[in-house]
């Protein structure tokens, strides 16, 4: 085992590192945090491992993933493999940073998180898992217990890296968490991969955006706790979506289970449709599943789809089969004023951003291309460009005029803008 104090030594760029403070401490072993003897201010992490938790194969597969290049900046990816001369080892890994917390925090009501925060969160799991099937691998054991975001941007941070493999290799020691498993995981006739990973996906936004278990319905309260032949019932024998559109026998209890129910009517149809086919055609079929790439379109749609109420500044959903008054003060939602673009439609208020996203679709919701502001002496509204390059405006009924970065172009009904080559409408 590795105690505060002792030094480790980083063969692949020759440094040495002072076990510092306890950062976490778990059933597989403990994590410290890795302080540099040049004085520099970077900081990493060291997981190190109870002998009686791991295996030699396990070892050879965490030096496997440390020697792959990270799928993207959100996985908390080994760096290397370090060993001590009692034969225990571990890996380091980039540390979280403090503003980050895990998801579980959350989902527990210790985190405020706001409708649009929630679907970043989400987005950012698609990305994130696209990313890492992309390159042939598979997570097998996606949890909220391996998830960490920053409250203020929705940021996420993927950990626990050491259960990622090769998709398709039979023999590993990791099955997952056993209400995030697949179905079939749960019968034993399966082992994970990235089909199972699609389900574990689909179940995790569903408890990020709805706060809640999709599978846990009436049938949970037929027992006493949710021990293990419970969840082997519903999560393995008979599992049912709650929402099921065709069996109600597992719909929401209208005491016990508010949350989900409040949560469901607020989103628009088609994220309803693709909780219906993950846990539906999903469910019997593993092959219908829905990609990380089809979540990822329609979460930024969504994101797209958030618009705030004028009486109490609460976020909604606006679009098809969501409510027309305020879920937080019931006043009424006229429809929103609409940037419309070739592959989504931007609901506009105050404060809404254009993203870098909306002009090239590549999903960089970092760089901020346009914000709706008032302006400073008049009751009116503009979208200002905060963007290096100028914009094209044709407003009806006046001449074509140029928006350069810094300036504001009026809220006006059927306007086009362009930017760049990219063409956009607004409409009512």
């Amino acid at each position: 085992m590795v105690r505060p104090g002792d030094v480790v030594t980083l063969r692949r760029s020759a440094t040495q590192w002072t076990v510092g403070r306890l950062l976490g401490e778990g059933g597989q072993g403990t994590v410290h945090e890795l302080v540099p003897q040049d004085g520099s201010a970077r900081r990493l992490a060291l997981k190190w491992y109870a002998a009686r938790s791991v295996s030699e194969k396990q070892r050879l597969a965490i030096t496997a993933v440390a020697a792959r290049h990270s799928p993207g900046p959100m996985f908390l990816w080994p760096m290397e493999v370090v060993s001590a001369p009692d034969g225990s080892f571990g890996y380091v890994m980039p540390i979280r940073p403090p503003e980050f917390v895990g998801l579980g925090e959350m989902l527990r009501g210790r985190v405020d998180v706001t409708p649009s925060l929630a679907v970043r969160l989400s987005l950012g799991l698609a990305h994130g898992f696209l990313l890492l099937h992309s390159q042939g691998l598979c997570y097998r054991d996606i949890s909220f217990g391996n998830v960490s975001f920053d409250p203020r941007s929705g940021a996420i941070l993927i950990c626990d890296n050491d259960n990622v493999g090769v998709d398709g290799e039979s023999e590993s020691g990791v099955l997952g968490t056993r209400r995030f498993m697949a179905p079939e995981i749960v019968r034993g006739e399966a082992k994970p991969g990235s089909e199972t990973d699609l389900y574990s996906l689909a179940v995790l936004i569903f408890y990020v955006l709805m706060v809640h278990h999709p599978l846990l319905g009436r049938r949970e309260l037929e027992y006493a706790c949710l021990d293990r032949d419970a969840e082997g019932d519903l999560f393995g024998e008979r599992p049912l979506f709650v929402f099921d559109p065709d069996d109600d026998s597992n719909a929401p209890d209208p005491v016990e289970h508010q949350t989900v129910l409040a949560n469901w009517a607020i989103h628009p149809d088609p994220v309803k449709r693709l909780f219906v086919q993950a846990f539906g055609e999903g469910i019997r079929n593993p092959q219908r599943r829905v990609r990380e790439s089809v979540w990822r379109v329609n979460l930024a749609r969504l994101l797209d789809a958030v618009r705030s109420c004028d009486a109490c500044g609460r976020e909604n959903f606006s679009g098809a089969g969501v409510p027309t008054t305020c879920w937080g003060c019931s006043a009424v939602l006229p429809p929103p004023l609409r940037l419309v673009f070739p592959h989504t439609e931007l609901a506009l208020g105050a404060g809404t951003r254009v993203y870098r996203h909306h002009v090239a679709k590549d999903y960089d919701y970092e760089r901020t291309i346009g914000e709706v502001t008032r302006h400073p002496t008049r009751d009116v509204w503009g979208l200002r460009n905060t963007s290096t390059a100028g914009w094209e405006a044709r407003i009806p009924g006046r001449e074509v005029a140029v928006i350069a970065p810094g300036q504001a172009v009026a809220l006006v009904p059927d306007t086009l803008l362009r930017f760049g080559d990219v063409e956009a409408r607004l409409a009512t």
